[in-house]
């Protein structure tokens, strides 16, 4: 497995926060962890990315491309993080510099990956690897995006220059955290689509973590339901959200259908 976490326990002195989790994502498997805010799931991918807060205390084990994730030093989880896993945030401007140019934003991860690699991290090598990476995630103008600060483009195109920032590592797994929920119904579709075209060339791994079942739906092949820190369900997509066993997701399913109904009501 590309990641495993066994009995993962998440809390601080006095709250427990996520109680005896495991699931566990095969090499370019993409993989939905679904639960309302608060249930602790990106808190549990933090923890798959040694990136707890420290306060936070973990017990059980996490390995990423068989490496043990809780415990290991900084050094190593940074390299961890540049060459087995990358996340895409939520909102892009908390990982984007308001005062650089995207372009250069994107040259950082490119270039540390190529001097990882023993690359060629001349100007030119960089610059076309940022166009090309530019172009991968479809921006519109590659020259004038390139150029351009994150106040300058939307919020779009910011979450696409965040996927290309996180692509620009070649990651093994790609962890994507409530991507689309900041974006408009139509932005959200392109994104999504996006990244599961991206994942399904690259030979990617996806935990896309989400409270939206419909959005997980279109892109997950498993998923974990969670409900106040602790696994409800776990199984096939297909199955979980159209035929769930649980209760708690049966509710979950029957308010989304509820939800989309009521759109269809008021077009």
């Amino acid at each position: 497995m590309l990641l495993d976490i066994a009995d993962l326990t998440l809390g601080t002195r006095d709250t427990t926060l996520v109680q005896g989790l495991s699931f566990s994502i095969a090499p370019g498997e993409r993989f939905g962890l679904i639960g309302e805010s608060g249930s602790g799931k990106s808190l549990t991918a933090l923890a798959a990315t040694g990136l707890l807060p420290p306060a936070i205390r973990a017990t059980g084990t996490i390995t990423l491309g068989g490496e043990p994730v809780l415990g290991a030093s900084e050094r190593r989880l940074s390299r961890l993080r540049g060459a087995a896993v990358a996340t895409v945030f939520q909102e892009p401007l908390t990982a984007l510099d308001p005062l650089m140019p995207l372009g250069r934003q994107i040259a950082l991860p490119v270039r540390r990956r190529l001097a990882r690699e023993g690359g060629d991290t001349s100007r030119p090598a960089v610059a076309r690897e940022v166009r090309a990476l530019v172009e991968q995630v479809r921006l519109p103008d590659p020259d004038r995006l390139i150029r351009a600060f994150p106040h300058e483009v939307s919020g779009g195109q910011r979450q696409r220059v965040a996927i290309a920032m996180a692509l620009a590592c070649k990651p093994r797994l790609l962890i994507a955290d409530e991507p689309t929920t900041a974006l408009d119904v139509t932005t959200q579709a392109e994104i999504v689509a996006l990244l599961t075209g991206l994942v399904r060339d690259e030979g990617i791994a996806l935990l896309f973590i989400s409270h939206d079942l419909a959005v997980v739906g279109q892109v997950a092949e498993r998923v974990l339901v969670m409900r106040a820190g602790r696994a409800v369900e776990t199984g096939p997509a297909a199955r979980v959200l159209t035929a769930p066993e649980e209760g708690y997701t049966r509710s979950l399913v029957a308010a989304a259908r509820r939800f989309d109904t009521a759109l269809e009501g008021g077009a």
